[in-house]
């Protein structure tokens, strides 16, 4: 088991989505499937055209990363090189998102927000420089940091960063639980059930309800817990898809076709599944940011 193969596998699964990322109709994703695997996608306005969704991705490729890939690459890059700070992760940040930066395609609220605060405050930006925002951008530090064998604490900084929601500082604690876990030998199901135990309010809730659920129907579990961006809808989904898998490809899959955020939901779900089964040699030669 490879400390590395969590930040591949959240960079696979998110380009392996990318090209149906926000298409919300679970119908007209499985008449995508009939034309073809859903993995690696070229994005493609006709799929979204009256349906319920977002077509995001126009400038993007198949195999190339979401904004959340992006974001997740970055992190990994400054705390796979010379060692994570904060500083660094937000100059990096600002050289891929910002004025005439390296990442041409969609930015989220965080991105925007944490963009904006760097070119108005400048060298005077506080500590921590996130908003309180409770999606799924915060957890894409995560892989990266776990790869580099950050600490909890450190992680939680890099979070931070981007995004100072309690329930995303919770997430981001969760998935790390589950992923420390792994490394020591901790059976998937156990720490994925350790770590929804310490989880509080409504999303621990949700997350324990979805391990309680033996039978195993990703879209409708999907349109129980939500398909959106949030954190209350996207880690116990992520749980409920973690739960069943017992290979990293068709848990990726299965994100897929469960429609919505599932660029989001990769974040988590590619991170633990990429270590818990390691990542197939040939998706990782379609992801063209390995």
């Amino acid at each position: 088991m490879k400390r590395h193969d969590a930040f591949t596998g959240a960079l696979v699964a998110d380009a392996a989505g990318m090209g149906l990322h926000w298409l919300y109709d679970q119908e007209q994703i499985k008449l995508v499937e009939a034309t073809g695997s859903l993995l690696f996608r070229q994005p493609d306005a006709n799929v979204f055209a009256d349906k319920r969704g977002y077509f995001a991705h126009a400038a993007r490729r198949a195999g190339e990363l979401s904004h959340y890939g992006e974001s997740a690459r970055i992190a990994g890059a400054v705390a796979l090189g010379k060692g994570y700070t904060t500083s660094d992760h937000r100059s990096e940040f600002m050289a891929s998102f910002g004025p005439c930066g390296s990442y041409h395609g969609y930015a989220d609220r965080p991105t925007k927000v944490l963009i904006a605060r760097m070119l108005l405050d400048g060298d005077d930006l506080a500590e921590p420089s996130g908003m309180d925002d409770d999606q799924m951008p915060g957890i894409c530090v995560v892989p990266g940091l776990f790869a580099a064998d950050a600490s909890e604490s450190l992680t939680l900084d890099a979070v931070k960063v981007i995004s100072t929601n309690a329930d995303v500082l919770q997430a981001a604690q969760a998935v790390h639980s589950v992923l420390s876990q792994l490394v020591t030998g901790v059976e998937l199901k156990t720490a994925l059930a350790t770590a929804a135990d310490a989880f509080d309010g409504e999303v621990g809730e949700s997350m324990r309800q979805a391990l309680s659920m033996e039978t195993y129907e990703p879209q409708q579990a999907a349109q129980t817990f939500g398909l959106a961006c949030y954190v209350r809808h996207a880690l116990p989904l992520n749980w409920y898809l973690l739960n069943h898998a017992t290979d990293f490809e068709s848990t990726v899959l299965d994100n897929i076709r469960c429609g919505g955020d599932c660029c989001g939901r990769s974040m988590a779900l590619g991170t633990i599944a990429g270590l818990a089964f390691g990542v197939p040699e040939e998706l990782k030669q379609k992801t063209l940011a390995l």
